[in-house]
């Protein structure tokens, strides 16, 4: 089974801790297949927000293997420069022999400073909090340190911008691991919207449309996505939220930018493309099961 792990410095920032933490903890509770380990490299450590931790594991007992990952949050400023963090050598080297296993390794906002302190920025695209975005890029000169980007992976290394976006950085590494749909409901659960990079260059039918926070949209999108075969008329979506359908029109393109039709016909389209990867699949088994009454007008959509 998968290991995340988590290291809490003695000065943490709590949401760069428990925002990450909340997301994978989310997605087990959707089936996904994990292990959430904290560990501490200072005994006793304490949040910026005064609240203190039980008592947590050293680093050096954790049992990580290739595949697993190594979140380091972000931390107060002033540690941050101490020397007393710079002299960290021995968690430092840990870091690096981390990813010299393939284990992969992130970092939360300032916590990009361990990384660089363990020599896996150079050469690497890499960010932070925007306002220490200058500090990072002269105190590790071979780094490639870029801002206004939510996270980015470079060198097998994962970064991200301060605070809430490492809630990002998770839906993005759960998203290679299980895909968008899966994504999809565990943002949802978390009521938020999974604000993708500006490089993530692959669009997603499941996780696009959906930058509002209507719930009566919402819920209509999720029915829709799970009932693609069934006739989905205007009417019984209206009924289902307590909506008229002309209301319900309306607001479904003033907040997703499609009409219903639109948006149905790319799902359709989304689900097709993935059941043709499937020898076994005829096309008109597919057609059936995408909402489509022929295989002809399934093709005609695919060729779009």
């Amino acid at each position: 089974m998968k290991k995340i792990a988590f290291i809490i410095p003695p000065t943490v920032e709590l949401l760069d801790l428990a925002g990450p933490a909340q997301v994978f903890t989310e997605a087990k509770f959707y089936g996904f297949e994990a292990e959430l380990e904290f560990y501490q490299y200072r005994e006793s450590p304490i949040s910026t927000s005064g609240l203190g931790f039980g008592n947590i594991e050293n680093y050096k007992n954790a049992k990580l293997k290739e595949g697993d990952f190594v979140f380091v949050p972000g931390m107060d400023c002033e540690y941050v420069r101490s020397i007393a963090f710079k002299a960290e050598r021995e968690f430092f080297n840990w870091l690096k022999e981390c990813a010299e296993q393939n284990i992969t390794v992130c970092s939360i906002c300032n916590g990009a400073f361990a990384l660089g302190y363990a020599g896996l920025l150079n050469n690497t695209e890499c960010t932070t909090h925007w306002r220490r975005v200058n500090e990072m890029q002269t105190a590790f000169p071979q780094a490639k340190v870029v801002a206004d980007i939510l996270y980015v992976k470079s060198n097998d290394v994962y970064t991200s911008a301060g605070i809430s976006a490492g809630i990002d950085l998770a839906l993005a590494i759960l998203e290679e691991l299980k895909g968008a749909l899966f994504t999809h409901k565990v943002a949802r659960g978390l009521v938020v919207y999974h604000r993708r990079s500006g490089r993530h260059k692959q669009q997603s039918i499941y996780l696009d449309y959906r930058n509002h926070i209507n719930p009566q949209i919402h819920e209509v999108q999720d029915y829709l996505i799970d009932n693609l075969a069934k006739e989905n008329s205007i009417e019984s979506l209206a009924a289902m939220v307590g909506m008229s359908p002309r209301n319900l029109a309306r607001v479904f393109k003033e907040k997703t930018g499609s009409t219903i039709l639109e948006y149905l016909t790319l799902l359709r389209k989304e689900y097709a493309n993935t059941m043709l990867n499937n020898p076994e699949y005829t096309i008109e088994y597919i057609a059936s099961k995408c909402g489509f009454k022929t295989a002809r007008q399934l093709q005609r959509i695919l060729k779009k």
